[in-house]
């Protein structure tokens, strides 16, 4: 590729998929335009192309192996030059366990119930469940039960194979479209959109994506109310707070919110791999805030020592 300004340094930049959709699955098709025209330059590769390994910097889109795969997963994050979100994040928000430590800062969360591989299952409360590993991508493996003997059966089938489980009570509120998705860039709000339920009734498959990556999701635009928005700030800011750095480091998040404004909850806070709903825009907003990503990119890598004239350093 010939540049149009040899002269300025031109940060080599990956977006990560994985071997099953190296390109993600069409959500952020805009964002190589949207970099483009700040004279950033990228590509995709999945994460585990060695070529990943000589790009300046790397940014996680549609890594939804990485659950199946974690040591290696983490282990490349600390491998790679400079990765957004940083490799420390990744680690803590790989495990779901996180919103535990959330909780323990105020942010009100789903109860929630994590067994390690040896720990004794007591599942939560008395009505239906949802059980899943707490490590884990794209809902795979995640299921819904009435019969409590089938989710214990479950979890015991999970801790089998060395994983721990979450596990929390189902809130039918995510029937109704209240589940909710607050996108932020570098800390500051950018969009929403609501996700339908996409847990079955136990006994029935989950549908999966031709790939078999991720849960097929109904999704619509949202325009949420400032008490859901008043949880997603909180959860960044208590994240922030808990890896000890300011939330606009976050290049990119996306915390799921269940409830409307009355009692809303914090279900998962999204800061490795989240569909960022672009689609969901229309075109002029989703042109604007696509444009707003490519920026906190460029701040982000100025703050790095990768700015266009970080080569003349002395």
């Amino acid at each position: 590729m010939k540049l149009a300004r040899p002269n300025v340094f031109h940060p080599r930049i990956v977006l990560a998929g994985c071997r099953q959709l190296v390109d993600g699955d069409g959500d952020d098709a805009g964002l190589i335009p949207a970099l483009r025209r700040r004279a950033l330059h990228a590509r995709w590769l999945a994460w585990d192309d060695p070529d990943t390994l000589h790009a300046d910097v790397v940014v996680l889109r549609a890594t939804w192996d990485y659950a199946e795969r974690l040591d290696e997963f983490l282990a490349w994050t600390t491998a790679v030059p400079l990765l957004l979100n940083a490799p420390g994040v990744v680690a803590w928000n790989a495990d779901k366990r996180y919103l535990l430590d959330l909780a323990r800062r105020g942010v009100p969360i789903v109860p929630t119930a994590v067994f390690g591989p040896g720990d004794k299952i007591r599942l939560p409360g008395s009505g239906e469940l949802v059980v899943k590993p707490s490590t884990g991508a794209g809902s795979v493996d995640a299921q819904r039960f009435t019969d409590r003997t089938a989710a214990q059966a479950h979890a015991a089938a999970l801790q089998q194979q060395g994983r721990s489980v979450l596990a929390q009570p189902y809130d039918d509120r995510v029937e109704h479209a209240e589940e909710t998705a607050l996108v932020f860039l570098g800390g500051q709000p950018s969009h929403a959109f609501t996700k339908k339920a996409i847990l079955p009734p136990q006994g029935r498959p989950i549908k999966l994506d031709a790939t078999g990556t991720y849960a097929i999701e109904t999704l619509a635009p949202a325009e949420p109310d400032f008490e859901i928005w008043d949880v997603g700030f909180a959860a960044l800011g208590a994240a922030a707070d808990h890896l000890q750095m300011a939330a606009r480091d976050f290049l990119y998040a996306r915390v799921d919110v269940i409830g409307g404004t009355d009692d809303p909850r914090l279900l998962e806070l999204e800061l490795i791999e989240p569909s960022l709903g672009w689609t969901q825009l229309d075109e002029r907003t989703r042109d604007l805030q696509q444009r707003e990503f490519a920026r906190r990119l460029s701040s982000a890598l100025d703050r790095l020592g990768l700015g266009p004239l970080s080569h003349r350093r002395p």
